[in-house]
């Protein structure tokens, strides 16, 4: 099944697990911790049906509500988490990001959110899985193990070029004492380079904000004041600048919308879909 994936690099920088018939992806920098329960989704393991088929995680797209239910109790088993104990987002392209308590254990699931516009979560309690949803934007994830601390942020083009990478790890640094250069932080399954076209507006707002020597590395210029932005790479830029160490970094090699027939993608059919999710928790001791 691994041979089925559209990659962007010969070498595989994700892995394909599948888990109590639950596919997912997963990345070694953070699996070889052992300090971590992690994993991305697919479309694949779920019960949900039509456009919603089958692994969809959003409750707020029409799907039904005990289709979703169970597929997080699907994919916790497969991750070997509570599903009681899972935080979720409530995106809409902040850069806000939420410190998570044993409080918020099961917000968003069996209780209610009492927060809005959060595209980032951070915790350091054990046992605690946060949860954040895409279909084209970019996932980052980062692990602190000195002070056994995480964070889990959804990034989009305004998130990458308001730097979310950058201000969670500095939520990290205010609320754990994480420092940068400690890190593992990865680059999830998103929109890749080819198929990630903007306007010349978006390409401005990326000119203004990355230093000239990056602009040929993230926009190319099309015809037509069209450009191909690398998320991939502009959040990369944003890990390093902030102080993560180049080895401490894995980024994805896979695109949502190169295999929109595994991941939902925003690109390939529009609003007519379910959402991806990334968990990230810290492993009981």
């Amino acid at each position: 099944m691994k041979d089925m994936w559209k990659r962007r690099v010969q070498e595989m920088r994700m892995d394909y697990k599948t888990v109590e018939k639950v596919p997912y992806l997963s990345f070694p920098i953070l699996e070889k911790t052992g300090l971590v329960k992690q994993g991305f989704s697919t479309k694949l393991g779920g019960v949900s049906q039509g456009k919603f088929a089958t692994m969809n995680f959003t409750f707020t797209r029409g799907d039904n509500r005990a289709h979703v239910l169970e597929n997080y109790s699907r994919m916790g088993k497969a991750l070997g988490v509570d599903v009681e104990r899972m935080v979720l987002s409530y995106q809409t392209h902040t850069t806000n990001v939420r410190l998570v308590t044993e409080e918020d254990a099961g917000k968003g699931i069996i209780k209610e959110r009492d927060y809005e516009n959060v595209d980032g979560l951070i915790t350091n309690v054990p046992g605690i899985t946060l949860v954040t949803f895409y279909a084209d934007c970019v996932p980052l994830y980062f692990l602190d193990p000195v002070h056994r601390a995480i964070g889990l942020s959804h990034s989009g083009w305004r998130g990458t070029v308001n730097r979310m990478g950058k201000i969670t790890l500095e939520k990290m640094r205010e609320a754990f004492g994480t420092r940068a250069e400690e890190v593992i932080a990865c680059i999830g399954p998103s929109i890749c380079r080819d198929c990630y076209e903007v306007g010349s507006e978006v390409a401005q707002e990326f000119r203004k904000g990355f230093d000239k020597r990056h602009w040929e590395g993230i926009l190319a210029e099309k015809e037509d004041e069209k450009y191909l932005l690398d998320l991939w790479r502009a959040n990369e830029i944003i890990l390093l600048e902030t102080g993560v160490k180049q080895e401490n970094i894995q980024v994805t090699d896979i695109c949502t919308h190169c295999n929109s027939d595994y991941l939902f993608s925003h690109r390939t059919t529009g609003n007519e879909r379910g959402n991806l999710a990334a968990f990230l928790g810290l492993a009981e001791k």
